[in-house]
């Protein structure tokens, strides 16, 4: 056989090669799971209060969203994307749509609960009395009973075989405690009747029952998130020299201690795989070693007013940063866009912040 009998023309070469390379850019860009399920707070709602008609806990107006696409307010807590959003652009799919703009009277095209769905909510706690000052959230049971409602309608449109089949292989996201330390720390009552120690127990407790709840509804795969450092966000540092609350931050790592300690036992007890991130460490270290992360403000909020710009939430005649880049804080409570960003690169990709796997490795069992 001749060399020229064996030799290929350089375009047939470069159609394989290209075919190949297509293959790969289209494998790369598959959804590697069917749906994202979101249950927590006001860090992971992407509209949901909005259609609560008495809530104060809103974020539906300006300054909220100036670095979204649209440079509208959507309702989140944010100046532009957050977590919810960012984990969905990982894995491939549109950001879960909020539960309540599903269900909406004035949603005439509602969207299909397969594609995923967001039940996070401005306010939201483990207990149910965590909203009292905002007068209407969806607490964690709301959630996980409107999380019900949308597990037995799959059932009737895909049969329970394949119902069971999308869930166990989506993500079923869980953020949220914040609030509850919040309730604690504000409440005299409740501190006379827990020890801080008692109150995280009782947390921890409820949630497990929380997320045995969600596990017997079908979900197999868990992205489970910390509490942060609580007493660093604006709101909660010292009104005269502006150091962090450690009251509340113990309060928090004892949480995120217990809870990482707790998803190592329900694995083996419910035969299910999870994320943890450990919110709390990276937070720290971003407020300890800001220009590591790209900031070089930790302590004030960008947009607000008085101290710290900690003494109103954002709204319309607050004043705002213009470089949101550099700033941890958007607003008296929530973190930028930027720091969202951050905190799901590691938990995405890994890092001594997420065990006993990242959600990469995750979505790919």
């Amino acid at each position: 056989m001749t060399m020229e009998a064996c030799s290929v023309s350089p375009t047939i070469f470069f159609t394989i090669f290209s075919i190949i390379v297509s293959v790969f850019i289209a494998f790369s860009n598959a959804q590697t799971v069917p749906a994202i399920y979101i249950f927590g707070d006001s860090l992971l709602d992407v509209g949901n209060n909005n259609y609560l008609t008495i809530s104060v806990a809103k974020a539906n107006f300006p300054h909220n969203g100036i670095d979204f696409p649209t440079k509208k307010p959507t309702g989140r807590f944010c100046n532009g994307k957050n977590s919810a959003d960012f984990l969905a652009e990982k894995v491939g799919l549109p950001t879960s749509p909020p539960y309540l703009s599903l269900v909406s009277k004035s949603n005439k095209q509602k969207g299909s609960f397969e594609a995923g769905v967001s039940f996070a909510s401005g306010g939201a706690g483990i207990f149910n009395g965590t909203d009292d000052e905002y007068r209407q959230s969806l607490p964690l049971t709301k959630q996980i009973g409107y999380y019900s409602q949308v597990c037995e309608e799959l059932r009737q449109q895909l049969g329970a075989q394949a119902a069971q089949d999308h869930l166990s292989k989506s993500l079923h996201v869980v953020l949220i405690g914040s609030n509850d330390v919040f309730g604690y720390l504000d409440s005299s009552s409740t501190q006379k009747q827990y020890t801080p120690d008692q109150y995280v127990d009782l947390m921890l407790s409820t949630l497990k029952q929380h997320l045995k709840r969600i596990h017997s509804l079908g979900a197999r795969k868990f992205v489970i998130l910390g509490t942060g450092p609580v007493g660093c966000c604006p709101a909660r540092r010292d009104d005269k020299t502006g150091e962090c609350n450690e009251v509340g931050n113990s309060i928090s790592a004892k949480y995120s201690d217990g809870l990482k300690s707790m998803m190592q036992q329900l694995k083996p007890a419910l035969g299910i795989n999870y994320s943890f991130f450990e919110t709390y460490g990276i937070f720290r270290n971003i407020v300890q070693n800001p220009s590591t992360y790209g900031f070089n403000e930790t302590k004030a909020a960008c947009c607000g007013l008085g101290f710290l710009n900690a003494k109103a939430p954002c709204i319309p005649v607050s004043s705002y940063c213009s470089n949101r880049r550099n700033h941890m804080f958007w607003d008296f409570y929530h973190p930028t866009e930027a720091t969202h960003k951050i905190l799901v690169e590691h938990l995405f990709e890994g890092s001594t912040y997420t065990v006993p796997m990242n959600v990469k490795n995750l979505v790919s069992l």
